[in-house]
């Protein structure tokens, strides 16, 4: 009675600092039961998508290229003239008497293609705007994807270090049984007690990341509290993995942005060769002449000279754009088929992991802290074995979650790669 009585007593420190754990867990919405639905990442990547500032902002890019289409498609404005001579000089022109005063309109004509040549710059810009639109929502999908497996990770993390606490209570429980009946040394007390406060803090340390992470895709979801997740979002493991055709960047966004920058520089290369040529200005005007009374018509026609400014200078810097951007374009398929190559071995490799750790190992190490356990209270093990295995399950386990994270990243990270550009007017 008195040994009970005194390892109930022991016990009571460590099921305060227990409920303490739980009275802070309590503050992730997915460790309470819900009775509604679980959020699930499709859900919160349309939420995210419609709030996003880079979604807002990529929109109103559009809006600016469309509104800048529009002015390229305008013709130049006519200008209205007037011209006042013969006034303020000597004899007969000392007065306004013998003024002659000239009203006329001047129209430009753009010559050389060049309003067509304008549209053709504003029309890639609008198509590269609308890739951007593009590029932003499969970025907001990228992010809130890994947001949400980072979340229900910590979750994960939070109900493995709880239990690894519970277990290192009872074993330090076990273990003051073990010594006040003087079949162990104080030592194997004390060093349960040690294994019991690092797994309370650990426990102290996951719920404190669970509630950032919870708070961050709360954030990015545009809503002040997400609703339960969706636990099987980290478990979604294909059969088999490959094999798979080379990596190729061709209809990938990356690629489409560098086909977007060197269409825009095609057409600033037309648009710079039609500036070359001079544009006219035609008008008519009306004369009145002061000294008889009478009017007359005339017409005036203007051109500017080409004489300092050519425009060789100018098709010449579209040229070396081009240029640049043809081999930007190469460059970036270059980029894009190696990250392609890269992710696509990241998530191979973090498959072969998580099927390894979260199967075989996984049971493994849970029937080998089983088998310590019963061993440890039946006295046939010592507490360095009982330890060692729970340690064991304890980094398997997190080992398991770590590896079926980093395969959801890795593939959300290759979907990002190889999403597909919009087509042609979408």
């Amino acid at each position: 009675m008195y040994r009970t009585l005194a390892a109930m007593l022991a016990a009571l420190p460590c099921a305060v600092s227990l409920c303490a754990i739980a009275a802070q867990a309590q503050d992730i919405p997915q460790t309470v039961a819900p009775s509604f639905a679980p959020l699930t990442l499709e859900q919160a990547i349309v939420a995210a998508g419609g709030r996003a500032p880079a979604a807002e902002a990529a929109q109103a890019g559009v809006e600016a290229a469309r509104a800048a289409r529009t002015v390229a498609g305008l013709r130049p404005n006519p200008e209205v003239q007037t011209q006042i001579e013969n006034i303020v000089g000597s004899g007969q022109y000392r007065d306004f008497n013998s003024a002659e005063t000239t009203v006329s309109v001047a129209v430009p004509i753009e010559l050389g293609g060049k309003r067509s040549a304008r549209i053709a710059v504003a029309d890639a810009q609008s198509d590269r705007a609308r890739l951007l639109a593009a590029i932003a929502q499969a970025d907001i999908r990228l992010q809130v994807t890994q947001l949400y497996v980072d979340a229900v990770a910590t979750e994960r993390r939070l109900v493995t270090a709880k239990d690894q606490a519970r277990i290192a209570a009872d074993v330090h429980r076990a273990a003051q049984i073990r010594v006040q009946a003087g079949r162990a040394s104080p030592i194997e007390e004390q060093r349960a007690d040690v294994a019991r406060l690092y797994a309370e803090a650990n426990a102290e340390r996951a719920v404190r990341l669970a509630q950032a992470a919870h708070a961050n895709l709360a954030r990015r979801v545009g809503q002040p509290t997400v609703a339960a997740l969706d636990p099987a979002a980290l478990d979604l493991l294909p059969m088999r993995y490959g094999p798979e055709s080379p990596a190729s960047a061709a209809g990938t966004l990356a690629l489409a942005a560098a086909d977007a920058d060197l269409a825009i520089a095609d057409a600033g290369v037309r648009f710079a060769r039609s500036e070359r040529m001079p544009d006219l200005n035609v008008g008519p005007g009306v004369r009145r002449l002061s000294q008889t009374g009478d009017t007359a018509l005339m017409l005036s026609v203007s051109m500017p000279i080409p004489l300092f400014n050519a425009g060789r200078a100018g098709v010449a810097q579209a040229r070396a754009e081009q240029n640049r951007s043809e081999a930007q374009k190469r460059a970036t398929a270059l980029d894009v088929e190696q990250a392609i190559t890269t992710a696509r071995a990241e998530a191979a490799n973090a498959l072969v992991t998580a099927r390894a750790a979260s199967g075989p190992a996984l049971l493994a190490a849970q029937e080998a802290a089983r088998i310590a356990r019963i061993g440890y209270r039946e006295g046939k093990f010592g507490q360095l074995d009982l330890l060692d295995a729970e340690r064991t399950l304890a980094e398997t386990r997190i080992a398991a979650i770590d590896a079926l994270a980093a395969y959801q990243n890795a593939q959300a990270q290759l979907e990002r790669l190889t999403a597909p550009a919009p087509q042609q007017g979408n």
